[in-house]
């Protein structure tokens, strides 16, 4: 059993508090959370840090599978560019993209995320995510624009989707983008969307993408309505009446990616907008194709930037307990409550006077 205490902790779970006594087991369950009110007297055994605790982080969106691509796109080609070249380049021997996904779910583990919704448009990362401490929701993704191969794709989906369930990993067959799936495709994939499933959809990520589409709203509406969540992810361009609208639905949440945005199209998300309209903001790190590195602490000091108002509790609610809920795991993570298992990190350094990151804040793994 430890008992940890820190400048400020962070529940997720309620308001921030000031030396804050968190007790929990070896295992990390946590037993007991106790506000000292700041007023922390000294006890033995009592683990003290300069920081704020934190639960463990919640990523939203990766690509897993495409980590072998670091480095291989440059930024600021737009979204045009950019998927033609991940179509051109995304092929490699299964060793080159199992050794990548490896590192990059290391890389995520040693930045405290302990979930994380996961695309595959393949089976190739499968391993890496079976074996690794932290929980995937694996979206199947699918994508096809050309009415005529609509069966043969979602043939494909299907035997992914099977591979998963093989490997222990839950998750959902989900369609890649409006612009990227016909209706023919739409119309099969709903069929396999259930009042228990969660869907991801890449989603007003750019100008370029109105242009090659319309009817955004209503097929993400319409996948709001067959399923329990849909995560829609990017929402670069997105206005507030679309934001609004979507929000009615109840169950959408909108995931923002900054790094991946302003690499690709040198566009920041509309924060402030979206926080003006819901309460429902995740957050993820996208992929390396698109990424220099797939560290959540780093898009949520982005978004904090990019919306100063914003106090740093909610910006922590953003990758933690709402990432947890979006991708309906918040049972055991996303906030520091007895019962739950949320990992614990400490954030350090930190400006604890206006509480606000720093540049070179970092995590560190507490339990």
């Amino acid at each position: 059993m430890r008992s940890i205490s820190a400048q400020y902790v962070f529940t997720s779970a309620g308001k921030p508090l000031r030396r804050g006594v968190v007790t929990a087991e070896a295992d990390g369950t946590i037993l007991a959370v106790e506000d000292t009110g700041g007023e922390l007297v000294e006890r033995a055994g009592t683990e003290f840090y300069n920081g704020i605790i934190i639960p463990g982080l919640v990523n939203c969106h990766s690509h897993l599978e495409l980590s072998h691509m670091r480095d291989l796109i440059a930024g600021g080609g737009g979204l045009q560019e950019f998927i033609l070249s991940v179509r051109d380049r995304r092929e490699a021997e299964q060793d080159v993209v199992t050794a990548a996904a490896e590192r990059a779910d290391r890389e995520m583990r040693d930045g405290g995320v302990v979930a994380c919704g996961d695309i595959s448009n393949t089976t190739a990362s499968f391993d890496v995510k079976r074996r690794s401490s932290i929980r995937y929701l694996t979206f199947t993704e699918i994508f096809g624009s050309d009415p005529l191969i609509a069966g043969s794709r979602m043939s494909e989906a299907l035997k992914v989707a099977a591979a998963a369930a093989e490997a222990g990993l839950p998750g959902n067959i989900t369609p890649h983008a409006v612009y990227s799936v016909s209706e023919p495709l739409f119309t099969l994939i709903n069929q396999h969307i259930n009042r228990d499933s969660v869907i991801s959809l890449h989603f007003l990520e750019s100008d370029d993408e109105r242009k090659m589409s319309g009817g955004h709203l209503e097929r993400a509406l319409t996948l709001a309505s067959l399923s329990s969540g849909l995560i829609l992810v990017h929402n670069t361009v997105i206005t507030r009446g679309e934001a609004e609208r979507l929000s009615t639905a109840g169950n959408t949440w909108f995931c923002l990616c900054p790094s991946s945005n302003m690499r690709i199209s040198g566009t920041m998300p509309p924060v402030t907008l979206l926080r003006e309209t819901t309460d429902r903001i995740v957050a993820g790190t996208d992929s390396l194709a698109s990424n220099d590195r797939l560290d959540m602490l780093t898009e949520l000091r982005l978004l904090h930037e990019a919306s100063p108002e914003t106090a740093l509790e909610e910006v922590i609610r953003w990758g933690t307990i709402n990432g947890a809920e979006a991708l309906k795991m918040s049972e055991s993570l996303g906030s520091i409550e007895p019962g739950k298992k949320p990992g614990l990190l400490l954030l350090e350094p930190v400006d604890l006077l206006n509480l606000r990151l720093l540049p070179h804040s970092r995590v560190r793994k507490l339990l």
